[in-house]
């Protein structure tokens, strides 16, 4: 099981996920640190915009599918959506409480980071077994 889920197909998720998220963490820091945005409209800027180049680099680079375009997009924006809400979600109540002695900016800037790490997992088993499943 453990060989199957950690193939090629893991590791072109894993760089394309390198390039997307160095596109979308530039766009929610910059959001929330410069523009002043919020914590939720910064860190949801990252996966409207990040999504769209997401969606096209691993459907053309990373599974090669040749699904249907429609139902694809919509599988692929409830995975993102349901991954960012559960990721996200988590991330500020925990980080908050773990470093309840720090100023929110410290602990809004370290939930982002952390919401990022639970989506990045999420997202790769939501992508692999349901976006993009291979019919067997």
């Amino acid at each position: 099981m453990l060989q199957k889920f950690f193939d090629k197909t893991f590791w072109k998720f894993i760089l394309v996920g390198i390039v997307n998220t160095l596109f979308g963490t530039a766009i929610m820091f910059v959001f929330y640190n410069v523009l002043h945005l919020s914590y939720w409209i910064s860190s949801a800027s990252n996966y409207f915009f990040g999504s769209i180049l997401s969606y096209f680099l691993n459907r053309t680079v990373t599974f090669r599918s040749q699904g249907s375009h429609l139902k694809e997009i919509a599988r692929f924006a409830a995975n993102i959506t349901v991954c960012y809400l559960c990721a996200y979600g988590v991330a500020r109540p925990l980080v908050r409480w773990v470093l309840s002695g720090a100023t929110q900016s410290i602990q809004e800037n370290v939930a982002m980071l952390a919401g990022m790490c639970f989506f990045v997992a999420l997202n790769y088993i939501g992508q692999r077994f349901f976006v993009f499943k291979k019919a067997d």
